[in-house]
Parts: C-alpha cells; structure tokens; sequence
C-alpha cells in the first residue's frame, strides 16, 4: 500500500470516530417544581361584634389545614377553659359564659406548608336571656355506679317544643371509655334518653353533661349547666315470667338466683317490656283511692308506680297466681337480696302479661329495638 493511502484510511477512521462519540456535554433536564400547596383557609364565629346567648360556641372551618389552638378570653383577659366537639366544627366552653360580658376568641390552624394562619373574633353575650325559664334535670349522681342498663335521662320542667329539640340535643354531650356510640330518643316532650346499641360494657366510665344555660327553649330558654361522670358495674340482670310467675337473676349472664313472684291481677295488671331500676328505696308509703301501705324493699320499675317489693301477705300466692296491683310481690327474704344485689340502672323484663308497658313510663329506653329507638321522634 502507498503511504497516501494509508493517510487517507487513517484520516476516515478518525472522522467515523468522531461521528459516533459526540464531544459536546449534553444539556441537563430542567428540575421538576415542587407542587405548590394549596392555600389555608380559616373561618371562625360568631362574626366580630355580634350579641349572642350565652350557650355561645366558637365555630371553626377550616380548608387544606387542621386547628392546633382554641383560645378564649374575657374582657379582662382572663382564659376560659373548654374543648373541641368531636367532629372539629366548634370549641366548646367548659361552662355557660356570662351575661352581658365581651369575649375575643382567637383560633389558629396549620395548613398543609406547616404555616399558622390566625383569626380572631370578638363578640359580646346577651344582657338576659329572653322569655322564662325551662328547667331540666339530668338523673345522674355524679361518682354513682349504675347498672349495665342505665340510660342517660335528662327531664324538663315543662314541653319541649319539637322545633327545639334539635337545639336542645346539640347541646348534650356523652363521652364513654371505652367508646360505645348511642343516639338520643325523645319520650314525650318532657323526657330525652340516651343509650348505646347493646347494654353497656361493665366497667365503662362516662361523663355526661347538659350544656343547656341559655338555649332557646319555645319562648323561653333552658336553666342550667351540669356534668356527671359514673361508672357503670358489674353486670345484672332481671327476668319475670309471668307463664311460671317466677322471677330469675342473672349476672354475668348466669343465674344466680330464682324466685317465685305474684304479678298485677287482671284489673290492675304488671307491664310487660325492658325496664330498668330507677330506685332503690329501703321502705315506701304507696297511697291509693283504696289504700294506704308501707312496703319494705322497694325497686321503682315505672314512674305509674310499679315496683318489686316484699309482699309478705302474698307469699301464698307467689309463684302461684297473681294479686297484686301491678307490682312484683317477692318474699321478704327474696326482697331483702334483691335490693342488696341490684344498682340502679338495672335492666328487668317482664314477659306474658295482659298489657305493655307504655313508652316513656319509667326509664324505657331499652323497650325500643334500636331500628326503632334511632328514628326521629
């Protein structure tokens, strides 16, 4: 090969080189933005300066954020304790605030970009509330234990209009550890209960509380502000049957004790359906357009008037036929351990008599399935 040649050969191989391993750096691929987040929004009431009732709550609402931090204080500057509703719509006062008082709320959330957004109100409460008082009582002594049974029963002075229940039951709180969800029923206009699904577990601890100072009641307004925590014990429960006029106690969903009972005769028959003991009482004065009697151990089943007490006058007749005036006759014996047993709140069916027991006469949340109980009344 000629030396021109071999040049040519070698000069083509550099240039095909060349052509296969590109000296130029590449360029680099723009970075990928980071999302941005998306903006906080915080609202919160009552709007600055507005009068309200003093069963006021802060409301909060916020969007793409949570609420870290609820605080209240007086004109004076003095913090009001209180605590978020469940679901996060509003702050809740410990306590009814005061007449005639301004107050500034001041609410902060953190948004998704972890920075704070603040808002504040201030607002001040009515003078009076208008129109009269309602009064209402929540049937729970506070550090009590009760029985498995034990509805949550809040009672009125006077009707509640059906306009203001909704109202009224926003304002009443249940909290049980551990958690066991219920509803409210209303029996009448004087009464509302609350109860779980099943009977409560034992042990559970509950605190209940009426937040109703202030509530617009019809014309009126509610009266008080109360809380109670119990406890509920051990469980205990009563079976009456009037087929075998035998009463049988159960706890732990084992018997532990059968008695022989004399129920309402056919004038004045024994209700049949879930109750509960509302009363323990060591002796009871029954009076009646035909008699006047002192009974020993009695155990209130119905505000009628029905109660399982001994009847020693009856013995005869227990376990046999019924006599009596619509109460339970035990012996006094079978009385006496009952009354020692039992807790108020809890539960007594009785099955097979002449008529059912009227809803709302008596602590008769539990005669209601729950399909039932949990529909608007």
């Amino acid at each position: 090969m000629r030396k021109g040649t071999i040049v040519a050969a070698l000069v083509l191989a550099s240039v095909s080189l060349t052509a296969c391993h590109d000296s130029q750096p590449k360029a680099k691929a723009p970075p990928t933005p980071k999302p941005t987040a998306p903006p906080t929004t915080l609202s919160v009431t009552p709007a600055g300066n507005e009068t309200v009732p003093i069963s006021t709550e802060i409301g909060t609402s916020v969007t793409n954020g949570k609420i870290t931090a609820v605080q209240l204080v007086d004109g004076a500057g003095q913090p009001i304790a209180g605590a978020p509703r469940a679901d996060g719509s509003s702050w809740i006062p410990a306590a009814a605030l005061k007449y005639d008082t301004a107050y500034t709320a001041k609410v902060t959330a953190v948004g998704t970009d972890n920075k704070a957004v603040t808002r504040e109100t201030t607002f001040r409460t009515v003078a009076k509330s208008p129109g009269g008082t309602v009064s209402s009582d929540l049937l729970l002594q506070n550090g009590g234990t009760y029985g498995v049974g034990m509805p949550i029963v809040v009672e009125f002075g006077s009707d509640v209009p059906e306009a203001s229940r909704a109202a009224v039951e926003h304002r009443l709180f249940v909290t049980s550890d551990p958690p066991q969800p219920g509803a409210w029923h209303w029996f009448g206009g004087r009464q509302v209960m609350y109860r779980p699904e099943h009977y409560w577990q034992p042990g559970t601890k509950i605190t209940a509380r009426k937040a109703l100072n202030g509530v617009a009641i019809g014309n009126g307004h509610a009266d008080d502000d109360f809380a109670a925590s119990i406890t509920i014990g051990r469980k205990l429960t009563i079976d009456i049957d009037n087929s075998t006029k035998t009463m049988q106690v159960y706890q732990n969903d084992a018997v532990v004790r059968t008695m022989p009972v004399s129920l309402g005769k056919a004038s004045t028959p024994t209700s049949s359906g879930t109750t509960v003991i509302m009363s323990r009482e060591p002796s009871a004065v029954f009076r009646t357009p035909e008699y006047t009697t002192t009974v020993q151990y009695a155990m209130r089943l119905t505000w009628g008037g029905q109660y399982i007490h001994a009847a020693p006058w009856s013995v005869g007749d227990q376990g046999r036929r019924n006599v009596s005036h619509g109460c339970t006759n035990v012996s006094t014996d079978n009385a006496r351990w009952l009354y020692e047993s039992v807790l108020v709140g809890d539960p007594v069916v009785t099955r097979g008599t002449e008529v059912a027991l009227d809803p709302g006469d008596g602590w008769t949340a539990w005669d209601l399935p729950w399909s039932e109980y949990t529909k608007t009344s």
